[in-house]
């Protein structure tokens, strides 16, 4: 996929989040009774990315959203988009995942989850990776989890001899 296409892409899924969040945020509270229903089976989860990153000697500017839908009690299907702002060359990554939230705790609820990372970057390889992820939400109110982890991901076709990372992440879900 070309990165024009890939932007378009990006953009799409943007716009269709924060209408979906938008057109729905006012379920979290009302229909499923917030907080109490964040996991269960239907239940849609939105995040959104926002921060700051260094590639290819330049900073960027971060910008993503993801969305997913819990099949079964705790099991989550979702996808991540992010676009790489200010720097050159540009650079977007697409990221299917699946992750378990262990829902029998009261307050802190673990998860554990893998994903497959596409990664395009404008006039150079695109290149794939994938992961693995663990760490804990705590309970906010009405349908709002912070959580916090660690990820370790590894390119698949890595032209040296290590191309992994392991980094930490704050989450932070609305769930509707």
């Amino acid at each position: 996929m070309k990165l024009n296409g890939m932007r378009k892409l990006f953009f799409t899924l943007l716009i269709s989040g924060l209408a979906t969040y938008s057109a729905l945020s006012g379920a979290a509270s009302v229909g499923t009774g917030g907080v109490g229903g964040a996991f269960s089976k239907g239940s849609t989860s939105v995040g959104i990315v926002a921060g700051s990153g260094s590639a290819f000697n330049d900073n960027y500017i971060i910008l993503g959203i993801g969305v997913g839908y819990y099949v079964l009690p705790g099991l989550e299907l979702g996808i991540d988009v992010q676009h790489w702002f200010s720097g050159e060359p540009s650079i977007s990554k697409i990221s299917p995942q699946i992750r378990y939230v262990f829902t029998q705790a009261k307050v802190i609820k673990p998860y554990v989850g893998v994903f497959y990372r596409r990664t395009f970057i404008d006039d150079i390889r695109d290149y794939n990776s994938y992961g693995y992820r663990a760490g804990a939400y705590f309970s906010s109110s009405n349908g709002v989890y912070i959580g916090g982890g660690i990820v370790y991901e590894d390119e698949s076709d890595c032209p040296v001899s290590d191309c992994s990372n392991t980094y930490p992440e704050i989450l932070f879900t609305v769930s509707f």
